[in-house]
């Protein structure tokens, strides 16, 4: 699912070199992670719900969330990587 593409199907581009690592997974974390708490807070003193209302809304919520931020984090991450530091990734 988050898996490169060795060469770009447009334009040939080399993509083996990159090292996203463990980047957007970090943005997934902070930034999610931000607006889930904030949320939640929100949500416990404006409305005041039950402890099983959190522990079914924010997991239905959470994981379909990061699952949707990881794969444009990633291409971010990788098409930085190329406008930055095209030398380490041998391309001209």
């Amino acid at each position: 699912m988050l898996s490169v593409a060795p060469v770009c199907t447009v334009c040939g581009l080399d993509l083996r070199a990159h090292d996203a690592g463990d980047g957007p997974a970090v943005l997934a974390i902070f930034v999610l992670g931000a607006l889930l708490i904030g949320s939640a807070m929100w949500l416990e003193f404006s409305a005041q719900p039950p402890l099983w209302v959190h522990a079914v809304l924010w997991p239905a919520v959470s994981v379909p969330l990061a699952v949707a931020v990881m794969r444009p984090a990633k291409a971010a991450l990788v098409a930085l990587q190329y406008r930055h530091r095209r030398d380490e990734m041998r391309i001209g």
